[in-house]
């Protein structure tokens, strides 16, 4: 700096100097603001894809669940849905919070025609802290929080209270409690304040508009990421149960005449057939990969009957019970059988037959020769494969009647309808692992692929996985092409443990399917450890 007396000129350079100071930090602080506004319209977006995803996704599927095997989801569907009316109550307390401090700060939305006013217009009412003060704290006393202060506490309290009173000792919701702990808060744990100050003082007090709604919508995503959270540890409890049946029905495949002196099997199998260790046969000889057989002899002429019953552990440890039984005939030899009883069919891929796809089925007339036996199958095409054995493809309606047709031991022509249901295919699962609810750290996850498949399902269908969406917590989703997660590595470089990894909206081609429509593919979870 000049000593001494200044000039009039020096005087005016040290002026416009101070001016051009003022100019340079105002335009920092409206870049500041500026940039804050961005981040929260940005938590916004996010906020609503994650309620669309909850509301879309995993909610209807638990209660789909809770609909189909109720002893196993009804209670989780219960509870969740206290949950998400707990967690709508926060979410709107604090959105009229917001509401209410931007018409206190005067600040405009749209314009009159109804265009978005740009932030640089309503810098005055970003900037201002008096609405934010004046609502959360008595007559501006920084020590006295208000009543709308803690009534939004009481709301934020009510949450974490529930979730811990109802899955603090559910060791498979552990995640889920501990992030309620963390997140949804409106205090400080004892000597866990970073500058001895309250929760709402540094949050709120002598905070402008724009921090104020920031932290609002803090509030607000939190609780939905919570309550995502809930829905995918719901879902995974139970997909851990490994034995995914919606309806149980046993079935046994047999003959039921045999001649004397022949030896045939009986197959004894649940439902639509699951390999799981948590099903026992009794009354038969020998259990493999989910099929109990019995060897029945020709021996003592007449009517014969076996049976048992077929034991399922369901995902609660409770036992659930079936009774099995078959009835089978001996005769003495090639002689004249009733036709009801002649004619055998059975379908190969269990007692439905699927849209677009090759049905293999077997038919024979006992003692007569199946090489001029003959099927037709009006409304589906049919084509042989041997003797005694066709193709059957169906294509509309919902039930398919085959007629078997030939020749008995004695030589006169016999024929007999046999009714089929036809199903759809089932809608393939998304899978990382052969899994679509695992659990790995984060730096895995950049290395992974996503696979598409029906599970257990016996027909040579395969997907081919073209593109996806993926979802990280406090991101917006990003489509993937192809089907790997290599460009998803800068979402994922910063996940923490308990953050939740969504992969949906997965696109496929079908190889095997004839030209069927894909249905939607389930997503996948991923839980960070």
């Amino acid at each position: 700096m000049a000593q001494g007396k200044q000039t009039p000129r020096q005087k005016m350079i040290n002026l416009m100097y101070l001016v051009f100071i003022a100019m340079m930090a105002l335009n920092i602080d409206a870049e500041i603001i500026r940039s804050y506004y961005d981040s929260t319209k940005a938590l916004n977006e996010t906020r609503t894809l994650t309620e669309r995803k909850n509301e879309r996704i995993f909610e209807r599927t638990l209660e789909a669940k809770a609909l189909q095997v109720p002893d196993t989801y009804a209670q989780p569907w219960q509870q969740y849905q206290v949950l998400r009316d707990k967690i709508n109550v926060l979410v709107k307390s604090a959105q009229d919070i917001k509401d209410l401090l931007k018409k206190k700060s005067e600040f405009q939305e749209k314009d009159e025609a109804g265009k978005e006013v740009d932030v640089s217009e309503n810098f005055a009412a970003l900037n201002n802290n008096e609405a934010t003060t004046e609502y959360f704290f008595k007559e501006g006393d920084e020590n006295t929080p208000s009543k709308g202060a803690l009534d939004l506490k009481a709301k934020i309290d009510d949450v974490r209270n529930y979730i811990n009173a109802t899955f603090g000792n559910n060791a498979q919701l552990k995640d889920l409690v501990e992030r309620a702990n963390k997140s949804l808060i409106a205090e400080y744990p004892k000597g866990k304040s970073p500058n001895e100050k309250t929760w709402f003082q540094n949050k709120f007090y002598h905070q402008p508009l724009i921090a104020a709604i920031s932290n609002l919508e803090i509030i607000q995503n939190d609780a939905r990421n919570v309550q995502s959270d809930a829905l995918a540890l719901m879902l995974q409890e139970k997909v851990d149960a490994s034995i995914k049946f919606s309806n149980y029905e046993p079935i046994v495949s047999g003959p039921t005449d045999i001649q004397s002196g022949k030896q045939a099997d009986v197959t004894v199998m649940l439902g639509t057939y699951s390999n799981s260790n948590k099903i026992n046969i009794s009354g038969v000889s020998r259990q493999e990969n989910g099929k109990g057989t019995i060897p029945i002899s020709g021996s003592g002429l007449g009517e014969h009957k076996v049976g048992g019953t077929i034991t399922l552990t369901d995902a609660s440890g409770k036992p659930q019970s079936f009774q099995w039984s078959h009835t089978y005939n001996v005769i003495a030899g090639p002689q004249e059988v009733k036709l009801q009883k002649g004619l055998l069919l059975s379908a190969d891929k269990m007692n439905v037959m699927y849209r677009g796809l090759d049905n293999p089925v077997s038919g024979s007339i006992l003692g007569a020769d199946n090489a001029k036996l003959s099927l037709s199958a009006p409304g589906a095409s049919v084509r042989s494969n041997g003797q005694g054995k066709w193709i059957v493809k169906p294509t509309t309606g919902n039930t398919v009647k085959i007629t078997l047709s030939g020749s008995d031991p004695s030589g006169k022509s016999v024929s007999q309808v046999f009714e089929y249901r036809i199903k759809n295919v089932p809608p393939p699962q998304g899978q990382m692992r052969g899994k679509n609810v695992l659990s790995m750290p984060a730096a895995s996850v950049a290395n992974q692929s996503v696979q598409a498949a029906i599970p257990d399902f016996d027909f040579p269908v395969s997907f081919n996985v073209t593109g996806f969406m993926v979802k990280v917590p406090g991101r917006a989703g990003l489509l993937i092409s192809g089907n790997t997660l290599g460009e998803a590595a800068g979402l994922t470089r910063n996940l923490r443990t308990g953050d939740v990894v969504y992969i949906y909206d997965i696109k496929a081609t079908a190889t095997g399917l004839d030209g069927q429509i894909i249905k939607n593919i389930s997503p996948i979870v991923i839980n960070i450890q």
